[in-house]
């Protein structure tokens, strides 16, 4: 038997040579293009001419440049991944062999790969389906890169079947949930889910697509080789050339994760919290935005800072007496001094003084209806000179009594003085007068 094996490969050698020499170098030609509304990757142009060759994958981990790609602009580092709540819904059924539905997995962790995953940054969620739906894992499950990636690569086929609808309708109900993980309206993220099928649906997609495009969730669709295209465009959102994708073989699906990269990549200052606005950024496209302030405050001259809107300026406040401006871009109202504040918490009312038992009077207090008062007293009874206490009127009458009667004293005594000084005055006179007649007398007879 040995010595005829020399005869046997002298037979085989020509076989053997001729299968070398067919033996393909790259992958066979791709089939005819796409229908319009699509992206297509790895194919030629019209007329067998070289297609645009695809942007070559980022490597893991590392941001997406556009350094050396044409018009490319963004510069290393600068792209950073908008926070979104992120769910991939996969088909797994039979016509997805072994081999091409580990391309898949490839697929899901290279974009895992250029996102920023936490919890407070992009979370994932990955939906499996054939005839069945299966979620592997919801939006909170995973919050860190390598746990992430270690659950999709344990991820197996579930064969038979292609229920996109009933894939899409799970995800909007049970992985788009809050209690799934899934951040609330409030919080602006983004809601977005990634379909990857190879055939066309066995029930209805558009009904329950255009549902899920209603709760906001921003669909995309990625056909691979004998995907149906128009159930592609019925599940994906507008504008379709962005939001459809097709490739030929599962071979070269992984070439797509740049373009998803592009897609997620936030390069307006609003995301990357390089906008300087004191208050609120809002995105205006196109990396533009622009500033705004919170309730209360205007935008000053340098379209960024804010400062409190001077409100009791405005004459709008609506306060009786007095507005006061406050710190939080707010006001307050209050009253002049003799005034409280209604519970309106604008108008004022007069404070009655007297009710509150600080006016001194000794009997009675009596409001005057402007924050003021005056005292009175009992009937009897008539006000002192110090305008709050009160006295008798028969003791005043007393004491105005003993006041005449020692002014009549003193009067009298007065005038018995005057008198007395007058008789002397008298006396005195008659003397003069009689001394002066007696000697005109002596004078006349001698």
């Amino acid at each position: 038997m040995p010595h005829r094996l020399p005869g046997l490969l002298l037979l085989l050698w020509p076989l053997l040579l001729l299968l070398l020499l067919l033996s393909p170098a790259a992958p066979a030609a791709p089939g005819p293009l796409a229908g319009p509304g699509s992206r297509r990757l790895g194919t030629r142009g019209p007329g067998g001419s070289p297609g645009r060759r695809p942007a070559p994958a980022a490597p893991t981990g590392a941001p997406y440049s556009g350094a050396g790609q044409p018009g490319g602009t963004r510069g290393a580092g600068v792209c950073k991944s908008r926070p979104l709540d992120l769910v991939f819904i996969i088909d797994s059924s039979r016509s997805v062999r072994p081999l091409e539905f580990t391309k898949v997995k490839t697929f899901v962790s290279r974009i895992i790969d250029t996102l920023d995953i936490g919890a407070v940054d992009t979370r994932v969620a990955l939906v499996n389906y054939a005839s069945t739906v299966k979620i592997e894992f919801h939006l909170q499950t995973h919050l860190d890169k390598q746990s992430l990636k270690q659950a999709v690569a344990r991820i197996t086929p579930l064969s038979t079947g292609t229920m996109s609808g009933l894939a899409i309708q799970t995800a909007m109900e049970k992985a788009f949930t809050v209690e799934a993980g899934a951040r609330g309206p409030s919080s602006n993220i983004p809601k977005v889910a990634i379909i990857v099928t190879d055939g066309r649906p066995q029930d209805q997609v558009n009904e329950v697509a255009a549902r899920a495009r209603a709760a906001g969730i921003e669909l995309y669709a990625v056909g691979v080789d004998r995907a149906d295209m128009e159930s592609l465009k019925m599940m994906a959102s507008e504008p379709l050339d962005e939001h459809v994708f097709y490739v030929e073989t599962y071979g070269v699906i992984e070439k797509l994760s740049s373009r998803f990269q592009e897609t997620f990549c936030a390069v307006d200052p609003c995301m990357l919290g390089t906008h300087g606005c004191q208050h609120v950024c809002v995105s205006d496209g196109d990396g533009r935005h622009h500033c705004e302030c919170s309730q209360g405050y205007s935008l000053n001259a340098d379209k960024k800072t804010c400062s409190a809107i001077n409100k009791c300026a405005l004459n709008t406040h609506g306060c009786g007496h007095i507005c006061v401006n406050d710190r939080s871009g707010s006001y307050h109202c209050e009253c002049y001094e003799g005034y409280t504040l209604n519970e309106d918490r604008k108008t004022c009312s007069v404070r009655d003084k007297c009710a509150l038992g600080s006016h001194g009077c000794q009997h009675i207090c009596v409001s005057d209806g402007a924050a003021s008062y005056h005292c009175d007293c009992y009937t009897g009874f008539t006000l002192n000179e110090d305008k709050r206490t009160c006295s008798a009127i028969e003791e005043a009458r007393r004491l105005i009594s003993t006041e005449d009667a020692c002014g009549c004293e003193a009067t009298v005594a007065f005038q018995e003085k005057v008198s007395s000084y007058l008789q002397r005055l008298n006396t005195k006179i008659d003397d003069i007068l009689e001394k002066l007649q007696a000697n005109e007398y002596g004078q006349i007879h001698r």
